[in-house]
């Protein structure tokens, strides 16, 4: 049996985690194995997996190691298009009330047994209970979206109600597991399962020692072909400093970095990667939190923010960075600016305040401690609000233990919180952070009109009906104040010359790489 070490809590969505947190050094390179090694590759992640469960994991890391060890029916590109992993096609009946997967035959289970219908219908079957955290896409209003096998290699999606948003977002995203593995599994509501993984992703997990590593060894069953790096290992740095002058040592091959690590990274040696996650980071607003049930209260601590500052102090460029005004990252295709956008006013703020009633106002702000960029943006956040009489106090901590925390229904602990997600390209995703009782409600949401809206966008199949929909719903959510969108920052990946075809395995949202395989060394 090989050695499979756990410890750690549930997390988040959509990657409300920053990739920039904190970590000890002290991982021991007898433990894993190290970038001189040939046959292998090591990536620096800031923090261990929240959820190695790949029905519930939702944080950047449980969903990176989910992709790594398993596969979805399709995979969304960073343009938002399509491709098909394990599907063969993917067909919406014309009525929408449906949509028709035939699979790939050919692929295999890290254990050498098929992989058939039965295991997508098993899957789904799983995620769809609302009960095991992540079910949010696999229901219409109140009734769940059903699976059928058709045959060995085909399943059938039921829709309650013909729905855009399912029929878009049915087959994607979902990492499938296999029935013959999990069958006996009585609970998949926690964030560890008791057997070990098989997949049919391109690497099977060895060994993970909480806070120093995982260890992953190529599937030799890999239906695109056995990986030519052997050995892959994610090591857990917390520190970007500290991830920095490991790459620069050459103990690690890849990392993410700041920009302003940039100028200290040798070129000739290292070669680095900024890209587009389409990710928001925000400051979120508790708006069952005291004063901030007043919606003139949010709007006030909004009008008193410069986006433009909090911005240049973390990313120095905006090279590095675009700025959203809506919930929506810039470059969604339903995105729009026509929307509030909370222009710093000293005087508005002071007074929609003194139209609330409220004088001597005390916040305070839960925020990453080991993100530098949440650092930051946190302690400014605290210089700006002061200018309008408002006292903030700093609550740096961890990260998964604050959303933790703020995912709890009525939880009024924290009034402020900066976080940010990746959610993908339709809106509809979006609704387990912005929908009341949504599963990732860290705002503590209950708004009946930007629910009815949501709702409306999700079922209505005429394009154009729709983005009026969202339009509205974009002004609805600004207006409400829950949420103040800050910046879409670029990932930048510094990456050891020594690996070769980092373009060939595709830079990507969360998961870093689509497909690690394509890695070689040269």
């Amino acid at each position: 049996m090989k050695k499979f070490k756990y410890g750690f809590a549930t997390f988040l969505f959509a990657i409300v985690g920053l990739f920039l947190v904190a970590c000890s050094n002290n991982s021991s390179s007898s433990d894993s194995e190290t970038s001189k090694n040939d046959s292998s590759f090591t990536y620096a992640i800031s923090g261990d997996p929240a959820s190695t469960n790949p029905i519930n994991a939702s944080d950047r890391w449980g969903l990176t190691v989910s992709n790594i060890i398993y596969s979805p029916l399709v995979a969304i590109e960073t343009d938002g298009t399509h491709k098909n992993v394990l599907a063969e096609s993917v067909e919406p009946a014309d009525d929408g009330l449906s949509v028709t997967v035939k699979l790939k035959q050919d692929v295999k289970w890290s254990d050498g047994e098929g992989f058939t219908a039965a295991d997508v219908v098993f899957t789904y079957t799983q995620k769809a209970k609302k009960e095991n955290g992540n079910a949010d896409q696999l229901w219409i209003g109140d009734k769940a979206i059903t699976v059928e096998k058709v045959d060995d290699y085909t399943v059938k999606f039921v829709l309650p109600e013909a729905s855009a948003a399912a029929i878009n977002n049915i087959a994607t995203e979902t990492f499938i597991i296999p029935e013959h593995i999990y069958k006996d599994v009585s609970d998949f509501s926690v964030s560890e399962l008791p057997v070990d993984p098989v997949g049919t992703g391109p690497y099977k997990l060895k060994e993970y020692k909480t806070g120093e590593y995982l260890t992953f060894e190529a599937n030799e069953n890999y239906f695109d072909g056995e990986p030519s790096i052997k050995n892959l290992t994610l090591r857990i740095i917390e520190s970007t400093d500290t991830a920095k002058v490991a790459l620069q040592k050459g103990e690690i091959d890849a990392a993410v970095v700041l920009p302003s690590d940039i100028s200290d990274l040798d070129d000739s040696e290292v070669t680095v990667y900024p890209y587009s996650e389409n990710r928001v980071g925000y400051l979120g607003l508790n708006t069952k939190a005291g004063a901030l049930t007043d919606v003139k209260v949010r709007q006030a601590i909004l009008y008193a923010l410069d986006k433009s500052e909090l911005n240049q102090a973390a990313y120095l460029s905006d090279e590095y960075y675009s700025t959203p005004y809506s919930f929506l990252p810039p470059s969604n295709p339903f995105a729009t600016d026509a929307v509030e956008k909370y222009e710093t006013s000293i005087d508005k703020s002071k007074s929609l305040l003194a139209e609330a009633g409220v004088s001597d106002l005390k916040l305070n702000i839960a925020f990453n401690s080991t993100d530098p960029a949440q650092t930051v943006q946190a302690t400014l956040i605290q210089q700006q609000l002061q200018k309008v009489g408002v006292t903030v106090t700093l609550e740096g901590g961890d990260s998964t233990a604050i959303f933790s925390e703020l995912k709890t229904p009525g939880s009024t602990k924290y009034n402020l919180f900066l976080g940010g997600y990746i959610m993908g390209n339709d809106p509809d995703l979006y609704g387990a952070l912005f929908r009341t009782g949504g599963s990732s409600n860290y705002f503590q949401t209950d708004n009946a009109q930007t629910d009815q809206l949501f709702d409306e966008g999700a079922v209505e199949l005429d394009e154009t009906k729709r983005e009026a929909i969202y339009d509205e719903l974009q002004k609805a959510i600004a207006d409400d104040a829950r949420i103040y969108p800050i910046v879409d920052n670029k990932k930048i990946l510094a990456v050891n010359n020594r690996i070769a075809n980092v373009k060939d395995a595709n830079l990507v949202p969360i998961y870093t790489f689509e497909d690690i395989s394509k890695l070689t060394i040269k």
